[in-house]
């Protein structure tokens, strides 16, 4: 192993110079408030990482066996759990039924374009061949690069791969006398030279050991390791620590650039055999459509059994989701959002090299098979070469009836572009698909300008209430706009995470642009919230950014 020196400073936002392995990096501060700050991901490679749109992640360690919560449990732990967590779990972690490659070729299946995979999550288990540690994959029974395996099936399916690595290490923490906890700042590397040493040389084996390397998911403060990332390998993508990566949650309305949701599909990150509930797979899949509609890739998460199994829940809902992409993926890669996200249950996605949009209709019963359905698209303008069609049917036959012919038609009105279409596919045996059906309309243009808000900030008053401000940048096409605020609790959640539903004030009517505000009575002072400017357009709530209110 190469020799590495370190060199580190705690000096606020100042640039930091770290030397390793010869790699001269340079880094700031800054990232930790503003992951998007002086990133050096490529514009191009964004672009590319933005027409993926559909990833894979997979949370897998040593404590999948106790079906426990992914290495949290040691967080205030007994040093007698401590203790047996370290030393007797890799003892009996044996995957005796992990094939790496029947994942991939069921990712594949599903459309899935990436996969992230947990390297090594907080608790410090490394997951890969690791000169560092005694606390890994290749101190088990198992013995075998998990990585390696992982990362081989996947490329031979043709998907790309993805590093997660945690900066928090708990095992070194614990190895070092130090209290093993999260978000302070005793126990981030920026403060601990030993920890950042350790982590920038295990991240430089997970670069440089395991082939192309094409995006990486940092856990944790990215100082010090996303700049030896990109000194590495420049065309890599960072993902969490430098775009945003909400947790669980979609945001309102389309983030600026590049930005990926990270969703589990029941409760649980890592694999929990008691206590979970599972969401549907045509929720999964109306998830998947409304993130790529307002611009972002949808990362869908797994956790393997302890034997190497995928859960058969997880399984039977990654097919679910395979079928609809053998259907649609048209309208989930290479896109961009539309003028609007969504005009009631109707999301939008638009080629983002043509003028081809897609209208992908949700329901709350199926479509029943050769019925006709007319929609108008308030928000879309059709053109003289303007055609309409029903992704993964021909429009021309429908099986056992003869006498139907069901040619999707659009007129266009003043108040949109009106679509007649039938579903004729015969998907299920009992003729009812109960997932969306996408509508293809190619050579269209915007029908209509929409009004655009920013949230701005909030005050503490002397009485105790707190006064949200937001204002309207333009009012579209809309003489007169219904204005307000949303807002909900966030204090105990990780800084990716949102779980509260949001609570609205009261709305004004506003005519011009400009400021307004809301006062909000009740708040907790101790607690903390997040708050964000809505108008309530006819067609759908447009909202302004989401902004923590400062105390």
């Amino acid at each position: 192993m190469s020799k590495i020196r370190l060199f580190f400073y705690s000096v606020g936002f100042l640039p930091v110079v770290f030397l390793i392995s010869g790699l001269l990096i340079s880094t700031s501060f800054a990232a930790v408030d503003d992951p998007e700050q002086d990133s050096l991901n490529k514009p191009e490679r964004l672009e590319w990482f933005q027409d993926q749109g559909f990833g894979l992640f997979i949370h897998w360690s040593v404590d999948s066996q106790l079906g426990v919560v992914i290495s949290h449990s040691l967080v205030g732990a007994s040093p007698e759990y401590t203790e047996r967590f370290f030393s007797d779990l890799p003892k009996s972690f044996d995957p005796d039924r992990f094939k790496p490659l029947d994942w991939a070729r069921l990712a594949h299946l599903a459309g899935v374009r990436y996969v992230m995979f947990t390297t090594k999550h907080h608790s410090g288990f490394a997951m890969f061949d690791t000169k560092t540690t005694p606390f890994g994959i290749m101190n088990t029974p198992f013995h075998r690069d998990i990585t390696k395996e992982v990362f081989d099936a996947f490329r031979s399916e043709g998907i790309a791969t993805g590093v997660y690595y945690s900066s928090d290490d708990f095992w070194w923490l614990h190895t070092h006398g130090k209290t093993i906890e999260r978000s302070v700042p005793e126990v981030q590397p920026r403060n601990n030279p030993g920890l950042m040493q350790y982590d920038q040389t295990q991240l430089q084996e997970l670069l440089t050991h395991y082939g192309k390397i094409d995006a990486l998911f940092l856990d944790g403060e990215a100082v010090g390791l996303r700049d030896l990332a990109w000194k590495l390998n420049p065309d890599i993508v960072v993902t969490r620590g430098a775009i945003k990566t909400p947790e669980l949650t979609v945001p309102g309305m389309p983030l600026p650039g590049a930005w990926e949701t990270c969703m589990t599909m029941g409760t649980a990150w890592q694999y929990q055999p008691q206590n979970e509930h599972y969401k549907s797979g045509g929720e999964l899949i109306r998830l998947l459509i409304q993130t790529r509609a307002k611009g972002g890739n949808f990362l869908l998460n797994v956790g393997p059994k302890p034997n190497g199994e995928l859960p058969i829940e997880e399984e039977e809902r990654l097919r679910e989701i395979a079928l609809w992409m053998f259907v649609n993926s048209d309208a989930i890669y290479a896109v961009r959002p539309w003028v609007i996200t969504n005009e009631g249950d109707i999301w939008f996605t638009k080629k983002k090299d043509t003028n081809t949009l897609y209208a992908i209709v949700e329901s709350d019963t199926p479509w029943p098979r050769a019925t006709w359905k007319e929609f108008t698209l308030h928000s879309v303008r059709a053109t003289d070469k303007t055609q309409v069609s029903v992704l993964g049917q021909n429009d021309e036959v429908v099986e056992y009836h003869p006498e139907i012919k069901p040619k999707s038609t659009w007129h266009q009105g003043e108040d949109g572009l009106h679509v007649r279409v039938m579903q004729t596919q015969r998907l299920q045996d009992n003729f009812r698909w109960p997932n969306p059906a996408v509508l293809k309309i190619t050579n269209v243009e915007p029908a209509l300008n929409p009004p655009h808000v920013q949230t701005i900030g909030s005050a503490l008053e002397s009485s105790g209430q707190e006064i949200l401000e937001g204002t309207v940048l333009d009012m579209g096409d809309r003489s007169s706009l219904e204005v307000g605020f949303e807002y909900r609790p966030i204090l105990g959640e990780d800084v990716n995470s949102r779980s509260s539903a949001w609570m609205a004030t009261p709305t004004q009517t506003i005519s011009k642009p400009g400021n307004f505000k809301a006062n909000v009575d009740g708040l907790d002072p101790k607690g903390a919230y997040e708050f964000r400017a809505v108008i309530r357009h006819p067609l759908l709530p447009l909202y302004g950014s989401e902004i923590t209110m400062k105390h």
